[in-house]
């Protein structure tokens, strides 16, 4: 019988010619059948200026053999943040299968085109609240940003709205990634993918 990768994963069997990018495809796809709930909500990791972990959850929005993507505001916390020091971790995790996924490496500005392709799939509403929202900056109070969104609407009207410039997305090109399963009595298992030079080296760890 023909195993799934994630049988692979963890026999202990050779695993040079497993992709954890294709074992990440296969953990997605039942996350998305499983989670009630945006299964590509993700918790990402960064660090300010002082060194100081910063952790928020975002939506992974678009992935490919280059890396995980996500959009925000350049000008937010996390956008800052990415800019001064491009490295980043993220987790997934997916209470409903006992699964986890973490991952961290560098990460690059997706190009203008991939942002502009992203923008556009998003609702009306979403692109104007995401061109009115100054982002991580204080408030003074609810009303006054819905003000600002009433005015950007009845301004863009039907549409669609123009991709702010300080609107765009940052790729995580994992160094490493973990795969972590759920086992009765601590005994989960988890497996580590490293890179080496352009393949991936694997580690099975201590729950």
């Amino acid at each position: 019988m023909l195993q799934t990768l994630t049988e692979r994963l963890f026999d202990d069997s050779d695993r040079t010619d497993l992709d954890p990018f294709a074992v990440f495809e296969e953990w997605f796809a039942l996350a998305t059948e499983a989670e009630p709930n945006d299964p590509n909500a993700m918790a990402l990791a960064t660090v300010d200026e002082d060194g100081l972990p910063d952790v928020r959850v975002v939506l992974l929005n678009a992935r490919d053999e280059r890396g995980f993507c996500f959009f925000t505001n350049f000008e937010s916390d996390k956008g800052r943040q990415l800019h001064a020091h491009p490295k980043a971790a993220a987790v997934w995790h997916w209470k409903s299968l006992r699964r986890q996924v973490r991952m961290r490496g560098p990460v690059e500005v997706v190009t203008p085109a991939e942002a502009d392709a992203y923008f556009a799939r998003r609702p009306l509403g979403s692109q104007v609240a995401s061109t009115a929202s100054q982002q991580s900056r204080p408030l003074d109070s609810r009303q006054t940003l819905l003000t600002q969104v009433a005015e950007l609407s009845a301004a863009v009207g039907e549409g669609p709205a123009i991709r702010p410039p300080h609107w765009s997305g940052f790729r995580l090109m994992p160094s490493s990634i973990e795969f972590w399963k759920d086992g009765e009595f601590r005994l989960h298992d988890r497996v580590r993918f490293d890179r080496d030079g352009g393949g991936w080296t694997s580690t099975r760890l201590y729950p």
